[in-house]
């Protein structure tokens, strides 16, 4: 089924952008608004409706750029699919962030009780997440691990537990992908351990 853009995703786009787009992804400097269009691409490449892509690229909205305030401009912009998509994504609410750990848990559960649509946007993020961890870890080795809060051994369990999770559903693609991506990453980590 193809998916058609309307002006609905220039808005989209447009508030993505100055949300974010003074935002650079960690580490390799890129502007992170780069990240939020290949989630979204991702989505659409995999099936997603417009409005998914819309949730796509407003993702890490409300967990980086405004909180419940933000999720309700979501939703007076975009109804209650998009924002509740979006929520579905958020791992945090306030600044500073919770701890880690108990956060990427809680996530955890909080995906197991997600709707397929919700796990299709954070699967394309997670994918083009760990794509990015394992690109720098062939640049920059063992220092990848440094701009992460879990530090190695966390965002090595982390990734592992999201691909674990996501064999469920039916975005075989991504789910695959992911599983290779999470495979290298743990390659790689034992590698420079044992190097």
């Amino acid at each position: 089924m193809a998916t058609y853009l309307s002006d609905r995703f220039l808005t989209a786009f447009s508030m993505a952008f100055r949300l974010h787009g003074e935002q650079l992804r960690k580490a390799s400097h890129t502007p992170y608004i780069a990240h939020l269009m290949t989630v979204a691409s991702l989505v659409m490449e995999n099936g997603g409706s417009e409005d998914q892509a819309i949730a796509a690229l407003l993702h890490d909205a409300v967990e980086d750029a405004g909180g419940k305030d933000t999720l309700e401009i979501i939703r007076g912009e975009f109804g209650e699919y998009v924002a509740d998509l979006v929520d579905g994504c958020t791992d945090s609410y306030t600044q500073p962030k919770q701890d880690w750990k108990p956060r990427k848990v809680a996530y955890l559960e909080k995906l197991k009780k997600a709707s397929d649509d919700v796990k299709l946007i954070s699967l394309a993020d997670k994918v083009h997440n760990a794509r990015s961890i394992v690109r720098d870890l062939h640049r920059t080795g063992d220092h990848t691990w440094d701009k992460f809060k879990g530090k190695k051994a966390g965002t090595v369990w982390y990734y592992h537990s999201l691909a674990k999770l996501f064999d469920d559903t039916p975005y075989t693609i991504l789910q695959n992908e992911l599983r290779n991506l999470v495979d290298e990453m743990q390659t790689l980590a034992n590698l420079m351990e044992n190097s």
